[in-house]
C-alpha cells in the first residue's frame, strides 16, 4: 500500500469512527448525549448540501461545463413572484421525476449486478453497479457491493464490519476483521482496535439486558439506583445534599448491574454537568465542603468503573471529564489527588483502558503532575510511577513521547535536578528507569543528549548520590543505566560533560557493588575516548589493573566494557601496554577473549593485542602459540563486525614486524594472499 492509498484509507477510516460514533450516540439513553449528537449531524448535513450544491454547478454533460444561470436570475427578476415561484416548482417537478426514473433504472443495474456477483462473474457486476451509478450517483448501497467484488478492497471490509456493528451483528463484524488481516497484515494494529471495540459493545448490550431484566423484576439494589439517581438530578441544591448522595449512590454500587444502571440513566452526565458540582471542582481547597463533594465524585466514578470497560468508556471519551481528570491529578488538596490518582491506576490496569488514558487524556499534564507525586509520601510517589510505568510500555505513548519530547523533557530533568533525599528512593528508580527505557529509541535518546539541562540534571543527581552510595545505590544504579544510553549519542552534550561523567564513573569503580562496578565500567566505556586528559587520569587512577581484575573474574557485560576501556587505553599510551604485559604475561587473558562468541569483544581483544605488540620482546614470547593461526582466521572470517576482520590484521601485521618468524610462518600459510583479499573485500564494502 503506497502512501496516498495509506493516508486515504486513514481517512476513511476516520469518517467511518466519526459517523458510527453519532449513530450511537444519537441512539444513547443519555438526552444530553443524545441532543448534542443530533446537533453535529445537523451541521455535517449542512455541509454535505452546500458541497453538493457546489459540486452541481460544476457538473460537466458532453464535456461541456454548466456555469450558475446568470441569465435566468436575471430574467426571473424581470418576471413577478409569482410566476417566478411557479417556474421554481415546476423545475423541482422535473427533477424529481427524473430522480425517481433514474432510481428504477439504478435499482434495476444493482439486481443485475447482484446476480452476476452471486455466478461469480465479477467483472460484469462492476459494469452494472458502475452502470446504476451514473444514473444515480448517492445509492451508497452500489459503492458498497462494487467494493466487495474486489476482495482485496480493505475499505469494503472496514465498512462492512462497522456497519454489523452497529445492527449489532457481532459475529459478522469479526469476520469482516479478520478478513482485513488476511488481505494485509500490516494493519494488525488497526483490526485489533476494532476488534476490541466489537467485544466492549457486545458485552455493554448484555449488561444492559441483565441490568434491565433486574430493574423489571423489582431487585431492590436496581430500583434503589434508579431512584437515587433521580434525586441527584434536581438541580441547585446546596453541596453537602450531592455529596451525601452521591457517597449512598457509591455504596450501593456493588455489581456490574448497578454500574450498568448508572450508565443507563445517565448517571455521568447527570454527576459532571450539575452546576453546584461542576463549582465544588473549580474552587476545590478553598473550602471543606466542597473538598468533600469533589472527594465522593471521584470514589464513585472508582466505583462505577471497576471492570466496566464501557463505563470507563462513557467516562473519559468525554471531552470535559478528560479535562477534569488530567486537572484533579495536579490539585492542591491531597485527598483529591489522591483519588484522582486511584482512578486513573484502575482505568490503567487494563489495555482498553489504558488506550483510553493515552488517546483522550492531555498527557503532558498528566505526566508532569505523576512526576510531582515523586515530593509525597512512599506509597503515593511509588503509585504515581507504577502508573506512569503502565502507560510508557504501551507503544501509543512511546509515539506520543517521542514527538512531544520537547515539552515533557523541562518536567523530566527537574526530576534530576531536585534534592530527592527525604522522597522515596524507589519512586525515583522506577522514573529514571522509565527515561531510561524510553532513551533506548534513537530518536528520543537523540533529543536527550542534545539538551545540556537534561545531561547536567544526571550528573548533579550523579553527584548528590555519591555522598551516600550505601544508601542510594538503587538510585546510582539505575542512573547510571539511562547515562549509558545517554553515551551511545555522539557527540555529547560536550567535552567538558564527558570528562565530568568519566570521573563519577572512575570514582564508582572502587565501589563494593557488583552492579554499579559494572555500569560505571559502561558508561566508562563509551566517554573514555572523548579526551586524552582523562584517559591520563583513568591510568593514574589504575583502570588498567581494575579492568584486567574485570576480565578474569566479572561476566561478559562486565568483559565487554573491560576491553574496550584497555583498547582506549593501551591504542593511545605506551605505560597502559606495558602494565597490560606485566598483569597479563603470556597474554593468556587476551588470546582466550579472541574465542568468544560476542564480535565487539573479539574486536577489541584483538586490538588491544595488537597495541600489546609494540612492547618489546612481547612478540617473541608468543612464538610457541597459536595466535598467529587464530588472527589469521579471524582475518578472514565472515563475521558481521567488519572491525573484527580490520583489528584481527592489524594486530597480524604488528605481530609479524615485530617477530619477523611470524612473517614466514604466515608465507607458508598464504595468510597474505588472505589479507589481501579480505581487506580488499572490506574496502569495495
Amino acid at each position: 500500500m503506497d502512501a496516498d492509498q495509506e493516508k486515504d484509507l486513514q481517512k476513511f477510516l476516520k469518517n467511518v469512527d466519526e459517523i458510527t460514533n453519532l449513530i450511537q450516540e444519537m441512539n444513547s439513553d443519555d438526552p444530553v448525549v443524545q441532543q448534542n449528537a443530533v446537533l453535529e449531524t445537523e451541521k455535517r448535513l449542512l455541509l454535505m448540501e452546500e458541497d453538493q450544491e457546489e459540486d452541481e454547478w460544476r457538473t460537466t454533460l458532453n464535456k461541456t461545463v454548466i456555469s450558475p444561470p446568470q441569465t435566468a436570475v436575471k430574467s426571473a427578476e424581470e418576471v413577478n413572484s409569482e410566476a417566478f415561484l411557479a417556474s421554481v416548482e415546476k423545475d423541482a417537478k422535473e427533477r424529481a421525476k427524473r430522480r425517481r426514473e433514474n432510481k428504477v433504472l439504478a435499482d434495476a443495474l444493482k439486481e443485475k449486478g447482484n446476480e452476476a456477483f452471486a455466478e461469480g462473474n465479477y467483472e460484469t457486476a462492476i459494469l452494472h453497479y458502475s452502470e446504476g451509478l451514473e444514473k444515480l450517483k448517492d445509492v451508497k448501497v452500489l459503492y458498497t457491493n462494487r467494493a466487495q467484488c474486489d476482495e482485496k478492497c480493505t475499505k469494503a471490509y472496514f465498512h462492512m464490519g462497522k456497519a454489523n456493528l452497529a445492527l449489532k451483528n457481532y459475529s459478522v463484524s469479526r469476520e469482516c476483521y479478520k478478513k482485513i488481516l488476511e488481505i494485509n497484515p500490516k494493519l494488525q494494529t488497526q483490526v485489533k482496535d476494532y476488534l476490541n471495540q466489537v467485544d466492549l459493545q457486545e458485552k455493554a448490550d448484555l449488561q444492559e439486558k441483565e441490568a434491565h431484566e433486574l430493574l423489571d423484576s423489582g431487585k431492590n439494589t436496581a430500583v434503589n439506583t434508579k431512584n437515587l439517581l433521580e434525586t441527584l438530578s434536581k438541580p441547585d441544591q446546596i453541596p453537602l445534599f450531592y455529596a451525601g448522595g452521591i457517597e449512598i449512590l457509591t455504596e450501593m454500587i456493588k455489581e456490574c448491574t448497578e454500574q450498568t444502571l448508572f450508565r443507563m440513566h445517565s448517571g455521568f452526565s447527570i454527576i459532571s454537568d450539575n452546576e453546584v458540582i461542576r463549582r465544588c471542582f473549580s474552587t476545590a481547597g478553598k473550602d471543606a465542603v466542597e473538598e468533600t463533594v469533589c472527594v465522593s465524585v471521584l470514589k464513585l466514578w472508582q466505583a462505577v468503573c471497576c471492570g466496566n470497560e464501557e463505563n470507563q468508556r462513557v467516562l473519559v471519551m468525554h471531552p470535559d471529564r478528560a479535562r477534569l481528570l488530567a486537572t484533579l491529578l495536579s490539585s492542591k488538596v491531597l485527598a483529591i489527588r489522591q483519588q484522582s490518582l486511584a482512578l486513573l491506576l484502575q482505568l490503567a490496569q487494563t489495555e482498553s483502558g489504558r488506550s483510553l488514558i493515552i488517546s483522550h487524556l492531555d498527557l503532558t499534564r498528566l505526566l508532569e503532575a505523576l512526576v510531582s507525586f515523586l515530593d509525597f509520601s512512599d506509597k503515593e510517589a511509588n503509585t504515581a510511577m507504577g502508573l506512569f510505568t503502565d502507560l510508557a510500555l504501551e507503544e501509543r505513548f512511546q509515539v506520543w513521547f517521542q514527538a512531544n519530547l520537547p515539552g515533557v523533557l523541562p518536567a523530566l530533568t527537574g526530576v534530576l535536578k531536585t534534592d530527592r533525599k527525604v522522597s522515596s528512593s524507589s519512586a525515583l528508580c522506577q522514573c529514571i528507569a522509565i527515561m531510561g527505557n524510553l532513551s533506548a529509541e534513537p530518536a528520543t535518546r537523540r533529543h536527550m543528549a542534545a539538551c545540556e539541562e537534561f545531561g547536567d540534571g544526571c550528573l548533579s543527581l550523579l553527584a548528590r548520590c555519591e555522598e551516600d552510595v550505601d544508601l542510594f545505590r538503587e538510585v546510582i544504579y539505575t542512573l547510571l543505566g539511562l547515562m549509558m544510553n545517554l553515551c551511545l549519542q555522539a557527540p555529547f552534550v560536550s567535552e567538558v560533560w564527558a570528562v565530568e561523567v568519566s570521573r563519577k564513573c572512575l570514582s564508582l569503580l572502587n565501589s563494593q557493588d557488583g552492579g554499579i562496578l559494572t555500569r560505571a565500567a559502561g558508561v566508562l566505556s563509551r566517554t573514555l575516548s572523548s579526551s586524552l586528559k582523562i584517559v591520563e587520569e583513568a591510568l593514574q587512577a589504575g583502570v588498567v589493573k581494575k579492568m584486567m581484575k574485570f576480565l578474569k573474574t566479572g561476566g561478559e557485560t562486565a568483559s565487554r566494557y573491560a576491553i574496550k576501556i584497555l583498547a582506549i587505553c593501551t591504542n593511545s599510551y605506551h605505560e597502559a601496554r606495558e602494565e597490560v604485559i606485566r598483569l597479563d604475561k603470556k597474554l593468556s587473558i587476551m588470546m582466550k577473549l579472541l574465542s568468544s562468541e560476542d564480535e565487539v569483544l573479539v574486536g577489541n581483544a584483538a586490538l588491544c593485542l595488537g597495541n600489546c605488540m609494540e612492547v618489546p620482546n612481547v612478540a617473541s614470547s608468543l612464538l610457541k602459540t597459536d595466535l598467529l593461526q587464530v588472527l589469521l582466521r579471524l582475518a578472514g572470517s565472515d563475521t558481521q563486525k567488519t572491525a573484527v576482520q580490520v583489528n584481527a590484521g592489524i594486530a597480524l601485521g604488528k605481530l609479524c614486524t615485530a617477530e619477523p618468524r611470524f612473517a614466514a610462518q604466515l608465507r607458508k600459510l598464504h595468510g597474505l594472499e588472505i589479507l589481501n583479499s579480505t581487506m580488499k573485500y572490506i574496502s569495495d564494502s
